[in-house]
């Protein structure tokens, strides 16, 4: 995994709205850090970055450079209460 990747991982989840416009442009920075096409265990370890609501739009930067890489990245389909982002890249990987 690129030390891009790991760095963006390590942070945990995106914040949510609540966050310091520091914090928000901080991670948006690391995100475009990372080169597309991401690998499927990059794919897979940015999953786990989506927070509770789109960031100002960032889960959106997240969710496409996440599709950069081979699909689907969820290969089972996430439970009813599982992060709406989660259901989201499913649902658009396999045509929902």
């Amino acid at each position: 995994m690129r030390p891009e990747v790991r760095t963006f991982v390590a942070d945990g989840p995106l914040p949510d709205w609540d966050a310091s416009e520091e914090e928000i442009d901080r991670r948006v920075q690391q995100l475009h850090a990372i080169s597309k096409p991401v690998t499927g265990e990059e794919a897979l370890a940015l999953v786990s970055c989506f927070g509770p609501d789109d960031c100002y739009g960032v889960a959106w930067t997240l969710l496409h450079l996440i599709e950069t890489g081979p699909n689907p990245v969820l290969a089972v389909e996430p439970a009813p209460d599982a992060n709406e982002w989660h259901r989201r890249l499913y649902g658009r990987a396999v045509g929902l």
